[in-house]
């Protein structure tokens, strides 16, 4: 059975284009204008993924996101963000929005991220024991993690880092989701610091990582498996026509 996806989206224009894009690509879609309306759908229809837009004419888009996490705890949600909103992306990763897509956008970059978004939900229930992505192998159940081969020794705080993200694969976590799930300072320079020495010692070149990657402004993303290369957003290319928004690989400042 194909994926459903409920589209919020206020413009007409916008609907038909991810109606047209995402139905070749065999997920069938449902269309909500309004937040009223998008809550109609979900109490009605079954929904394995939302893309919603933040700029809904009757209902700001974060308190949709708020109701839906609190009905729907378990599905995806892909926000539509405007280029220099980063405060409404940071708001809407921490409220649940499992990821988002920044206007204008490709339609390959969106598809990757929508790919991500279904791979984590059927991943929830369990971990992978064994994550790899390039050179790199993590072993959640012994603890171990392994660089081309050859083990490499982090510190607790490290690992415990490492492997937040392992569960996340794919997926943005904003540095106030991070430091909350390892139970540190609050201070995103901390973060930054135990990020510098995760690249020093898992990455061939620390200043243009590949594996752990900076959302600049939000957080930061670790490559998918190499086991489902389509669903890394850092390998799709843009599709012909479209502009495009690639996924971020820089180091922090």
């Amino acid at each position: 059975m194909s994926a459903t996806i409920l589209v919020i989206d206020d413009e007409p224009p916008i609907r038909k284009l991810l109606r047209m894009g995402l139905s070749t690509q065999g997920y069938a879609i449902l269309e909500a204008g309004s937040a009223a309306a998008a809550q109609a759908v979900l109490g009605r229809d079954r929904v394995d993924l939302v893309i919603l837009d933040l700029g809904l004419p009757d209902m700001r888009g974060h308190d949709l996101l708020r109701a839906i996490r609190a009905r729907h705890p378990g599905l995806p949600v892909v926000v539509l963000s405007s280029r220099d909103d980063e405060g409404g992306k940071v708001e809407a990763l921490d409220l649940g929005a499992d990821d988002y897509v920044t206007k204008p956008f490709g339609m390959a970059e969106l598809l990757a991220r929508l790919r991500a978004a279904l791979r984590h939900q059927l991943a929830v229930q369990g971990e992978r024991p064994v994550f790899r992505v390039e050179g790199l192998s993590v072993d959640l159940v012994r603890r171990i993690v392994r660089v081309d081969g050859a083990e490499v020794k982090l510190t607790p705080r490290e690992y415990d880092f490492l492997r937040v993200m392992v569960m996340h694969a794919g997926k943005v976590l904003t540095h106030a989701q991070l430091m909350q799930a390892v139970s540190v300072s609050s201070d995103p320079q901390y973060l930054r610091v135990y990020m510098r020495q995760l690249r020093q010692k898992l990455e061939a070149d620390p200043e243009r990582p590949r594996i752990l990657l900076t959302e600049t402004g939000v957080g930061y993303r670790l490559r998918a498996p190499d086991d489902d290369p389509a669903l890394d957003p850092a390998l799709d290319p843009p599709a012909a026509g479209t502009a495009a928004t690639p996924a971020a690989a820089r180091t922090d400042p």
